[in-house]
């Protein structure tokens, strides 16, 4: 089991940071969240039933580390600066719920394709939640271009 734990921290890292710093709000964070997660999963290896993939309940564990970092993060912890150029930002994603943020993030950045076990939320949810998501985000694109 940790040779594998070892391997899916080898191939997907890079995913597992991205999705972990857009929930946490926090670059830095976000890696924090993985590392722990990951040294959640090997204390916890046990644990897993093989119901469903290792790497479903790797992400569950990534998510849920990086929900409690959101939740733990300084409240004089700045937001990190986003780059432009020379323009001010337009930022959509916080017109979106957590939930959808989420969701958005682990499909597109962490390229889960309906993965609902790492949310533990039905596919009929998140295919709900990712329609309604792209939905208010083009809304509010629109809104801009005009």
């Amino acid at each position: 089991m940790c040779d594998e734990l070892e391997a899916l921290y080898r191939a997907k890292l890079p995913e597992f940071r991205r999705a972990a710093a857009a929930i946490a709000g926090d670059r830095e964070l976000g890696r924090d969240a993985v590392q722990e997660a990951f040294a959640s999963a090997v204390r916890r290896r046990r644990d897993y039933r093989g119901s469903g993939t290792l790497e479903a309940w790797v992400w569950r564990i990534v998510v849920n580390a990086a929900r409690d970092a959101r939740r733990r993060r300084p409240a004089d912890l700045p937001a990190q600066e986003l780059p432009t150029n020379g323009h001010a930002p337009v930022l959509p994603l916080d017109l979106l719920t957590q939930r959808q943020r989420e969701i958005i993030f682990l499909h597109y950045f962490a390229d889960l394709d309906y993965s609902t076990e790492a949310l533990a939320i039905t596919a009929g949810t998140v295919g709900a939640t990712l329609n309604t998501a792209r939905r208010t985000l083009r809304q509010a694109l629109e809104e801009v271009q005009v």
